[in-house]
């Protein structure tokens, strides 16, 4: 074992991250992203190091304009569960007006989805579409969320300005997100059973950052 000392090329934050950066763009080569979608997928594979997970995102041609837009005029932004809620960057939405909700864990939430024998995330959907007109749905664990909320999508009692659905695992992750793919509302997804509650909150910090950078 090498016993000498480790120096870091840098210890300073900004240089920290100009330079992950750098490599991630130097080691994904080339790609098919707008240089917007791209700053979404850096953000993604910048909190991963999954390269994998970068490349199988998939952007409405309106997503990143429509998120963008809907930031700047102070939008709610929904969570599916509070670890997502915890990641966003709320100074940068405040700066429009904008705040993050989550309602996995209200009170009439959990005792309703224990009346009905349904999931917590189901309810909270339903929940949140009747407290927000519009607004960004962001949703990285439960693939239940998901469906839901393409499920009022279509029956027309939900109306977002933009879904971020990245939900993880295996029971239903990837079907959610091809079920996303159909929906006639801006999206931001990937395919395949990867995603998480970290990569649901790069997507949509990404997207706040454009929207005080554009």
């Amino acid at each position: 074992m090498s016993t000498q000392e480790f120096n870091p090329v840098t210890t300073r934050p900004q240089e920290i991250e100009d330079l992950s950066f750098r490599m991630i763009t130097e080691e994904l080569g080339a790609h098919s992203y707008s240089p917007e979608e791209f700053r979404v997928v850096q953000r993604v594979i910048h909190a991963s190091a999954d390269f994998d997970l970068g490349r199988s995102f998939v952007f409405h041609p309106k997503a990143v304009k429509a998120g963008v837009e809907a930031i700047r005029k102070g939008c709610a932004v929904i969570a599916d569960v509070q670890m997502v809620q915890v990641g966003i960057s709320k100074p940068r939405l405040s700066q429009f007006g904008g705040d993050v909700r989550v309602y996995i864990s209200d009170k009439d939430v959990m005792q309703e989805a224990k009346k009905l024998e349904t999931t917590r995330a189901i309810i909270s959907m339903r929940k949140a579409v009747r407290d927000v007109k519009g607004g960004i749905y962001v949703i990285g664990n439960a693939p239940t969320a998901l469906l839901e909320l393409i499920r009022l999508v279509k029956k027309g009692e939900a109306k977002p300005d933009l879904i971020i659905g990245v939900p993880v695992g295996f029971v239903s992750a990837a079907e959610s997100k091809e079920e996303l793919e159909k929906v006639e509302v801006p999206y931001i997804t990937n395919r395949g059973r990867k995603g998480g509650s970290p990569t649901a909150v790069a997507a949509i910090n990404a997207l706040s950052a454009l929207a005080v950078t554009l």
